[in-house]
């Protein structure tokens, strides 16, 4: 959570609560109460015609998936899934991602993990050493700031790989996050982020919404794969054409259709264009089928 001692507010607006999991124990008489939710940096508040409930967020363990006990939850298509102890309590907002990106900035927003960056460069291990950052949540990604003054960023859509594990970071074993993403000069690098448990596992979640992207499954022609395949082994979007044997205009309208699909991005008018993330996962999966 911040590290600062000021609360303030972050989200005022209409949702539907529910208890999922009490004691342990899915309930089976699950039913949505419509109310208002209050979240700020400390502490969310559930208010209905039942009364008012609050809960600080120091006691959110986790924000799990979805927990279709019966029909009436199963047909609320977003919700957010609060951990608590033994109890699970959903909240449904009116403007769920907005919401949901509160709840993340209000659990991560000013927290210090310790950072190694770049940890890999290009696949080859760099030397640089753990140093603290404050973390900062964005709308569509993750900053660190570090001691040293350098700036990470975590663009969700540069997310390409997540893996958790445990090293010895400042003489004790912690949890580590192993995050690839492309640094803003566009080299594919792996940053490394250690701290506490529930910290990473924040942390973790929130980062694993890049890597779903750039794994969605999508449905690629034999001449999409080898325009991407092109691409990823360096070859000029300009010289794309000669290189396939190929007429120039086919190859834009299958560079448009990449663009459609959020696999590569336009760089500049005349279609010239870069894999981003998802399609460098997905240039690489093609060149290991060859």
């Amino acid at each position: 959570m911040s590290g600062t001692d000021r609360e303030y507010k972050l989200a005022d607006t209409r949702a539907r609560f529910a208890v999922a999991v009490r004691e342990g124990r899915a309930v089976t008489d699950v039913a949505w109460t419509p109310g208002r939710v209050l979240l700020s940096n400390r502490r969310l508040v559930l208010a209905g015609n039942d009364g008012r409930q609050t809960v600080p967020l120091s006691r959110v363990d986790g924000l799990g998936g979805r927990h279709d006990a019966n029909q009436t939850i199963a047909r609320v298509s977003n919700y957010v899934s609060f951990e608590l102890d033994e109890r699970v309590l959903l909240v449904a907002a009116a403007d769920h991602e907005a919401f949901e990106r509160d709840v993340y900035r209000a659990l991560l927003d000013g927290s210090t993990p310790l950072v190694r960056h770049p940890a890999v460069v290009g696949g080859v291990v760099s030397d640089a050493d753990w140093e603290r950052a404050r973390l900062g949540l964005s709308e569509d990604g993750l900053s660190a700031a570090l001691e040293s003054g350098a700036f990470v960023r975590f663009d969700l859509n540069d997310v390409s790989g997540l893996e958790a594990t445990e090293r010895t970071v400042a003489d004790r074993k912690r949890p580590v996050l192993e995050v690839a993403h492309t640094d803003d000069d566009g080299t594919s690098v792996e940053t490394h982020l250690g701290g506490d448990a529930r910290q990473m596992r924040f942390v973790e979640a929130w980062l694993r919404k890049g890597t779903a992207r750039s794994e969605a499954n999508v449905e690629l022609s034999s001449r999409d794969r080898e325009v991407l395949m092109a691409l990823y082994s360096g070859v000029s979007p300009f010289e794309i054409p000669a290189f396939l044997g190929t007429e120039v205009d086919d190859v834009e309208e299958t560079f448009t259709r990449l663009v459609d699909l959020e696999i590569v991005e336009l760089v500049r008018t005349r279609q010239e264009v870069s894999l981003n993330a998802r399609g460098r996962n997905i240039a690489s999966e093609a060149m290991n089928e060859q």
